[in-house]
C-alpha cells in the first residue's frame, strides 16, 4: 500500500504523518502539493494532515477545498479509494462535502489540548480490524473540533455502522461525542 500526504500552506502535520506512515508503519508515502492536479496513480490512501492549512482564516479548512489537489481527492474518494482527514485534514473533508456534518467552535470557545479516552464501536474496518482493546487514550489538539449534524445524519451513521469510536470517561462510560468513518474516511480528532 503506497500512501499520499498533502501539503497545504499551514499544515504542521505533514511531517509527523510521513513519518508515522514510513518510519512506525513501513509503507510507502509520498507528499503531494497542494497546487498539485493530479494523483499520482499508484497512491492507495490519501491523507489530510492536521494543522492550519491557510492558516484557518474563515472557518477551518474552508480555503484549501479550493486547492487544485482536493478535486482529485474527491474523484479519488469517490472512486471508493481511502482518504484519512486528520484533525485539520477532517474539516477539510467537511467543507468538500465528503463527509457530512460540520465542525464549530468547541462548546467552551476555547482552543482544547488534552488526553481523551475512546471506546471502540466498529473494529471491521481496514483502520481498526487490528484492535484488540475495547478502549484507549489519545491526545486531542483543537479549537474547532464539534462535530455536529443533524439527527438523521448521526441516526444515519449509527444505522451503517460507521462509528468507529466514541468518546467515553475514563471508566469507559460513552459520553456524547463521535469518531466517525463514512465510507472509506477516518476522522481522527
Amino acid at each position: 500500500m503506497k500512501f499520499g500526504v498533502v501539503v497545504f500552506p499551514g499544515s504542521n502535520c505533514d511531517h509527523d504523518a510521513y513519518n508515522s506512515i514510513k518510519n512506525n508503519a513501513g509503507y510507502q508515502v509520498e507528499y503531494l502539493w497542494h497546487k498539485d492536479t493530479s494523483l499520482p496513480s499508484d497512491i492507495n490512501c490519501v491523507v489530510l494532515p492536521g494543522g492550519f492549512s491557510y492558516g484557518d482564516y474563515l472557518r477551518c479548512g474552508s480555503i484549501a477545498r479550493f486547492s487544485p489537489i482536493m478535486r482529485e481527492v474527491v474523484k479519488f474518494a469517490n472512486s471508493g479509494n481511502f482518504v484519512v482527514g486528520i484533525c485539520n485534514g477532517f474539516q477539510i473533508l467537511t467543507e468538500t462535502g465528503l463527509l457530512p456534518g460540520a465542525l464549530i467552535r468547541n462548546r467552551n470557545l476555547h482552543f482544547i489540548c488534552k488526553d481523551v479516552h475512546l471506546k471502540v464501536q466498529n473494529n471491521h474496518t481496514a483502520f481498526t480490524n487490528q484492535l484488540s482493546i475495547s478502549d484507549m487514550m489519545l491526545p486531542i489538539a483543537h479549537g474547532e473540533g464539534n462535530f455536529v449534524a443533524d439527527a438523521e445524519t448521526i441516526n444515519g451513521l449509527e444505522d451503517n455502522n460507521q462509528i468507529l469510536f466514541k468518546y467515553c470517561d475514563i471508566n469507559g462510560n460513552i459520553v456524547n461525542s463521535y469518531f466517525i468513518l463514512p465510507p472509506f474516511l477516518l476522522y481522527f480528532a
